[in-house]
């Protein structure tokens, strides 16, 4: 098991990176927490060159401590992505770039814009486990002013689809309840089966329940191997409550802390953003998710600037 070491608070956290070489340390001990691993050769033995690289005993390759990060090629001070990090995560409802660009002296929106979404980009982990109980799942447009049409595309608008997981339970006075837990997104063109299903089975368990209202596109999810119950709303009560919860809670996220000024080909990064936080709200610590952060970063290269306008 991993050892989360990460600084409680501000105060730890500036007597803990002071200086560039504290920054390098840090990345190494999160990137390597066995030791140094060759990428090229995986040998675990190595020395430092007199340029701050690794050079493996074995293959003889040098290796930066940067190399293969989000942080490879960078021209700026490890000290001062280490403090973006520790912003964007410290406030509960995260930055914008144009906040950050105007506190931490960037000379260049762009700059920072990137930054933010190099550092989003590698917010999903590849292999995190699926969500497992019971899921509610629906979709929802983000941005425009009129509403969209279900089922179709709408012009300005993006359409999202949602899962929450809950776990079931009898309270004590012998209700049913259920707790609200993970979340997932994905950005689609359409509320098909062809665009929800495959969302579905790359994000929930096999043989977990998944709710949902009566729309047409989820009539295939028993076909794989899931149960599927479906609410019809009639007027009385709230259908799939925690999904709408976290629907409403997503976007007052992005009209509170970004203005609504999201263009669609970014929104998916966003969205991972917001998922990241959600799933790690209970976390005593904010320090818990700079770490988190910081072990993504390490462990991903996030895309250039230029990719990045293109997504």
């Amino acid at each position: 098991m991993i050892k989360e070491n990460y600084p409680e608070n501000f105060e730890e956290f500036i007597d803990r990176f002071s200086t560039e070489k504290d920054c390098i340390n840090y990345i190494s001990e999160v990137r390597w927490p066995s030791g140094f691993s060759c990428p090229h050769c995986n040998n675990k033995k190595a020395w430092i060159t007199n340029r701050g690289l690794y050079h493996c005993s074995n293959c003889r390759k040098d290796t930066s401590i940067t190399a293969g990060t989000i942080f490879q090629g960078t021209q700026k001070p490890l000290r001062l992505w280490f403090h973006v990090m520790w912003l964007m995560m410290a406030q509960k409802t995260g930055v914008s770039a144009l906040n950050l660009k105007d506190n931490m002296g960037f000379g260049s929106y762009q700059t920072i814009w990137g930054w933010l979404h190099k550092l989003r980009s590698v917010m999903v982990c590849a292999n995190r486990d699926l969500l497992k109980g019971a899921i509610e799942v629906d979709e929802t447009y983000i941005g425009g002013q009129k509403s969209g049409k279900r089922g179709r595309g709408s012009e300005g608008k993006a359409l999202v689809v949602v899962a929450v997981e809950g776990t079931e339970y009898i309270d004590k006075d012998g209700k049913e309840k259920k707790t609200l837990d993970r979340v997932r997104f994905r950005c689609i063109e359409d509320a098909s089966s062809e665009n929800l299903i495959p969302f579905i089975c790359d994000n929930v368990k096999k043989k977990s329940k998944i709710i949902t209202d009566g729309w047409s596109g989820y009539n295939k999810i028993k076909t794989k191997n899931y149960i599927h119950e479906k609410i019809v709303d009639i007027g009385d009560s709230e259908v799939l409550p925690h999904v709408h919860l976290v629907i409403s809670l997503l976007k007052k996220w992005l009209q509170g802390t970004h203005q609504g000024s999201i263009k669609q080909q970014h929104l998916q990064l966003y969205l991972d953003e917001f998922s990241f936080r959600f799933n790690r709200r209970l976390s005593t610590h904010r320090g818990k998710l700079f770490f988190r952060l910081m072990q993504q970063a390490v462990t991903n290269q996030a895309p250039g600037i230029k990719e990045l306008y293109k997504m």
